[in-house]
């Protein structure tokens, strides 16, 4: 697996071993919607994998509600940045869509009823056995990033939670790498590769186009290929790209996407902790979070959306249970789509997996970020977990 590179040399994963695609982010939103984080347990065969749901208490805690079973199987692990569930919230549906490498499809679930509406596949060479299918999507389409040949698949969504397979784009990195991490801003999207290369696509008719804009990122060339770009944020106008680094310290990078183009990565090395693959802006914008995907803290800088600047680095002490309960930190949600979020959720990779939570706090340009008493909530259904989603989702 692509971790173990990662493990020999900090400087070419961003993978994470057996993980679970576990998806989980809560938030606080309309009038009696319900507030869930979700994961992809992607469970390896011959055992069949899941989506667990989490309840978001008034007080921010998790409860395992239920686990949904897709009657497919995951891998274990892949990518630390390839998103395996992404949640829809409109006027038609709330949907959770959740990828299964081992068995190349995609699932749709009601939010409503814990129910699976829909098992999508793409093109006969569409799969994602060795590092995952990551996912991201607008109201009108999901994207997928099959791994294995490096093609995004579009797919149209469907009432009732369900998937038409559209048509791939095959795409490589510069280096030849294949695709890590996907977002989407209007009708941009923002791609990296585990090479050290990004990219920009038109998604306004629906399949990507290149933008003509694929580059090495700055970090990638002065670290002399010891540092890449994986995880990926944009800000809500659309304005700056944020891309956070697999690396052997906190590294992001920022580039001004206001053109319609990727232009030269702006470099912040934020702290010394490895490994920064996972990021996500605070609803309001001031704080990045951060991360440390083999590390054992998160980390938080304050973000300027007029300028792109980080500064003001704050984070965790190390996170409970570390070595014994986990060995990767994941992806993260938000307790709520307002402010800085309130609580952080953090994918926890272990044997069980859990769901670390972290209290927000920010003042005058500073934050602290604290673990809660009750942290971590655990994932039996899953020995991996990487992915984990909130629904309702933030707004961008």
């Amino acid at each position: 697996m692509e971790i173990m590179r990662f493990i020999g040399f900090l400087t070419r994963c961003g993978v994470a071993v057996l993980l679970c695609f576990c998806a989980a982010q809560a938030f606080a939103g309309k009038a009696n919607t319900p507030h869930y984080v979700v994961t992809n347990d992607d469970v390896a065969p011959i055992l069949v994998s899941g989506v667990s749901f989490y309840t978001v208490g008034s007080d921010g805690l998790l409860t395992l509600t239920t686990q949904v079973h897709t009657e497919g199987a995951g891998i274990g692990g892949g990518y630390f940045a390839t998103n395996r569930v992404v949640v829809l919230d409109n006027s038609s549906q709330q949907c959770v869509f959740a990828s299964q490498a081992s068995t190349g499809s995609i699932v749709g679930i009601s939010v409503n009823t814990f129910e699976v509406e829909d098992v999508a596949s793409g093109s006969s060479t569409d799969t994602g056995t060795t590092n995952g299918i990551g996912l991201a999507l607008n109201n009108q389409y999901l994207y997928a990033s099959f791994t294995d040949p490096s093609n995004i698949g579009t797919f149209q969504i469907q009432p009732n939670c369900s998937l038409t397979f559209v048509n791939d784009v095959s795409t490589l990195g510069l280096q030849g790498g294949f695709i890590s991490a996907m977002a989407i801003h209007g009708n941009m999207m923002v791609v990296t590769y585990n090479d050290g290369s990004i990219e920009s696509f038109n998604i306004s008719s629906g399949v990507p186009v290149s933008n003509r804009d694929e580059q090495n990122s700055t970090a990638y060339l002065t670290s002399h290929g010891a540092t890449y770009p994986n995880g990926i944020d944009i800000t809500q106008d659309g304005r700056f790209a944020i891309f956070g680094d697999t690396a052997t310290s906190t590294v992001v990078e920022v580039s001004d996407i206001s053109s319609g183009q990727l232009k030269k990565t702006t470099v912040y090395d934020l702290a010394s902790t490895p490994n920064s693959s996972n990021i996500m802006l605070s609803p309001d914008e001031t704080l990045l979070y951060i991360s440390n995907s083999q590390g054992d803290r998160i980390t938080a800088a304050s973000f300027d959306a007029n300028t792109g600047k980080l500064s003001a680095p704050c984070s965790t002490r190390a996170l409970r249970n570390y070595v014994s309960g986990f060995t990767y930190l994941a992806s993260m949600a938000l307790e709520n789509t307002t402010g800085n979020g309130g609580i952080l959720y953090v994918a926890e990779f272990g044997t069980p997996s859990g769901i670390a939570m972290i209290r927000v706090g920010s003042s005058n340009g500073m934050c602290t970020l604290t673990e809660v008493s009750h942290s971590p909530a655990l994932d039996p259904n899953s020995s991996a977990l990487l992915s984990i989603a909130g629904f309702p989702p933030r707004s961008f």
